[in-house]
């Protein structure tokens, strides 16, 4: 069965593009990006930055990530996949990366979640963005969360300055742009 994914998730203010492989089944039913109840995304997210995503409903989730200045999206636009492993991913028709890059003035870094999304990396090699590789928050994958989290707050750790989180909620009132901070490169 030929698999598509979501249009993406950005705007001009997009500093971080966090690019997967492609949705698999329980986000495509759902319509919504990372929307298995065992994919650790969100957990991840929401611990590293200043909003508790996994609680809020996906179409806040999506305002609250993009007010953090991140953007997501996916390396394959369409395959042929039966299930939802990567493994089985053929046929492959890829989204024009470099092209939409080209459209996010505030762009600093892309981040690949998971080996499979990686695959797309050389491709962005030379535009001169950081590139960031995410351990997979696929529930297919038996990486408990606690060891996912290290590697997720080291890559990318996305905070309103690192303040306190009562300094971070007061800028959110007060309506300050959060900051992203990125800990790790890759370069």
């Amino acid at each position: 069965m030929r698999k598509s994914s979501f249009p993406p998730v950005v705007d001009a203010d997009t500093r971080l593009l966090i690019l997967g492989s492609l949705p698999g089944d329980a986000s495509l039913a759902a319509a919504q990006y990372y929307a298995h109840p065992r994919n650790q995304f969100w957990r991840l997210l929401s611990a590293i930055g200043a909003v508790e995503l996994s609680a809020l409903a996906y179409p806040q989730r999506l305002a609250a990530l993009q007010a953090l200045g991140v953007g997501l999206w996916d390396v394959v636009a369409s395959a042929q996949r039966r299930g939802s492993l990567d493994s089985d991913i053929r046929a492959v028709a890829l989204n024009p990366l470099t092209e939409l890059l080209v459209t996010l003035p505030a762009l600093q870094a892309v981040a690949f979640n998971g080996k499979t999304a990686a695959k797309a990396a050389p491709t962005l090699a030379a535009s001169g963005l950081d590139i960031l590789l995410l351990p997979s928050s696929s529930p297919a994958l038996t990486t408990p969360f606690e060891k996912n989290l290290p590697s997720g707050k080291c890559l990318a750790d996305i905070s309103f300055n690192k303040q306190p989180a009562a300094v971070r909620a007061a800028g959110r009132e007060e309506g300050h742009e959060p900051l992203l901070h990125l800990v790790c490169q890759s370069r």
